[in-house]
């Protein structure tokens, strides 16, 4: 199958296509500029519209009948919601969206829907205010680090909400959902070094206690696919769960690694039906990662 992934300009989506191609697909990459390096690892490349474009959606799906998708791992966050709105729509089509529901996908997109929803499942999570009442100020829809705010200086809170800082080690725990929405995979690992959000190092680790949370959080919300969670645990071993993020991401080459392909999964599961017999996950498993280089015509 021909299968699409975003922004593949990004420093990180290169194991992605890798992964695609050894699952005996055809990786299809995409972003807004050819000049990057999906246009040389990917067997194919698509030049996206803008997200701000009046008819982003409809030329979206013109490009992807005229390069022949059968599958897109959507990643980039600005689209996740509209991908999902749309993902019934693409099915019909004869192309496979992997992505949990719309509603799923708008709770963890906003930090204060995620806040509510954790506390309603009775998930530990940091005391969050729609005000500064916190030293932890961040967009309600940020991502990767961007816009946080640490102190007492007044801020607006237009869109913001503040949040108890946490001390402890971070735990990132990638999951791959199967179409039943039921955990196939889960695995945390630490994470040892993030720079603009994006995991250079980290290692599986055996977590029973982040495992049962999110069994719990999976049997009250349906969820598909690649996820990752995002929390901290405390010197005196509280554990604290930040945020959810229902997309693929760019550490998830360490919990690939330490299971199997997860592109192979959602092919042979979610868009065929077939069943799928884990494999014992590889702890202690240690990811560093390096800059490599591709060379483009001008």
């Amino acid at each position: 199958m021909r299968i699409m992934i975003e922004a593949s300009g990004s420093l990180v989506s290169g194991y992605l296509i890798k992964a695609i191609q050894e699952a005996g697909h055809t990786a299809v990459a995409s972003d807004i500029d050819v000049a990057n390096h999906g246009t040389v690892l990917a067997d194919d490349f698509i030049k996206m519209p803008r997200v701000s474009a009046p008819d982003l959606w409809q030329q979206t799906e013109e490009l992807l009948s005229a390069h022949g998708v059968d599958i897109v791992v959507p990643s980039l966050d600005e689209t996740l919601v509209g991908w999902a709105e749309r993902r019934e729509h693409f099915s019909a089509l004869g192309i496979h969206i992997i992505l949990s529901d719309v509603e799923t996908v708008a709770i963890f997109q906003d930090k204060w829907r995620t806040y509510e929803f954790f506390r309603r499942a009775g998930i530990p999570t940091p005391a969050t205010s729609l005000t500064q009442d916190h030293w932890v100020v961040k967009p309600r829809l940020g991502r990767g680090g961007k816009g946080i705010y640490m102190g007492d200086v007044p801020q607006d809170m237009t869109d913001m909400i503040s949040q108890e800082f946490i001390k402890g080690t971070e735990y990132t725990c990638d999951c791959f959902f199967d179409r039943n929405n039921e955990p196939v995979y889960i695995v945390p690992r630490k994470r040892d070094s993030v720079v603009d959000g994006k995991s250079l190092k980290g290692i599986t680790v055996r977590h029973e206690r982040i495992d049962a949370h999110i069994r719990r959080i999976g049997s009250q919300i349906p969820l598909r696919g690649p996820v990752n969670f995002q929390c901290i645990e405390t010197a005196e071993g509280e554990l604290f769960f930040i945020e959810c993020n229902p997309r693929i991401a760019g550490g998830m080459a360490l919990g690939f690694a330490a299971s199997e392909n997860w592109i192979a999964l959602i092919a042979s599961n979610i868009v065929r039906g077939e069943d799928v017999t884990p494999k014992p996950v590889r702890y202690d498993l240690r990811m560093v990662r390096y800059y490599a280089e591709c060379f483009i015509p001008a």
